[in-house]
């Protein structure tokens, strides 16, 4: 599925950073290559903003991460990780990612979402409904077929892992051996002539 692209659409990213680093953690093992998604969803069109949503770590250890983001052009949102009573943890930028989404599609021709979250498609009806073109890029595996179905162009990660992920190697298919049991001769029954 694609959409109609010409150099003078205004494009806006919104990158659900949570799920495509978890669908190429535990799909491939690699990191995502945030730089090659952001290209690939603008392609030779016009970049007016694109923005990454990110969750805290209790570590903090996301610090070199974000500046890169930033040195690419795209700006990052944090918020922290609930925890609550009990130990069970919350980290969702969903309603944050849709409202910034909503302001902006009337000022751009295009936005892409970097997710697969079946959670966007009342998002993407309403974008579509005010005459703005909805994208996504994504790990087909990982996305919802409904929301697939209402996005105007698609982007599958999977079928270009080399460009999208860091540190990819094709798993290697692995050859199958026969195994060949052979009767002992003393469990042979006797030729007879």
């Amino acid at each position: 599925m694609s959409s109609i692209q010409h150099p003078e659409q205004r494009v806006a990213v919104f990158i659900d950073t949570q799920n495509l680093y978890h669908s190429a953690k535990n799909l491939y093992k690699c990191k995502v290559n945030f730089a090659a998604v952001l290209k690939e969803a603008v392609g030779k069109r016009k970049l007016v903003r694109a923005m990454s949503y990110v969750v805290n770590t209790e570590s903090g250890e996301e610090q070199p991460f974000f500046e890169a983001m930033e040195k690419i052009g795209i700006e990052i949102k944090t918020k922290d990780l609930q925890i609550f009573y009990g130990g069970s943890k919350k980290a969702d930028w969903d309603v944050g990612m849709a409202v910034d989404a909503i302001k902006i599609s009337s000022k751009v021709d295009v936005i892409v979402l970097a997710t697969g979250d079946g959670d966007f498609i009342p998002l993407v009806e309403y974008i579509k409904s005010k005459g703005c073109q909805v994208e996504a890029v994504t790990f087909g595996r990982s996305a919802s077929s409904k929301f697939r179905e209402v996005i105007d162009a698609f982007i599958d990660i999977d079928e270009n892992p080399n460009t999208f992920l860091i540190g990819y190697r094709p798993a290697r298919r692995q050859r199958r051996t026969r195994n060949i049991s052979v009767r002992s001769q003393k469990n042979r029954e006797p030729e007879t002539e």
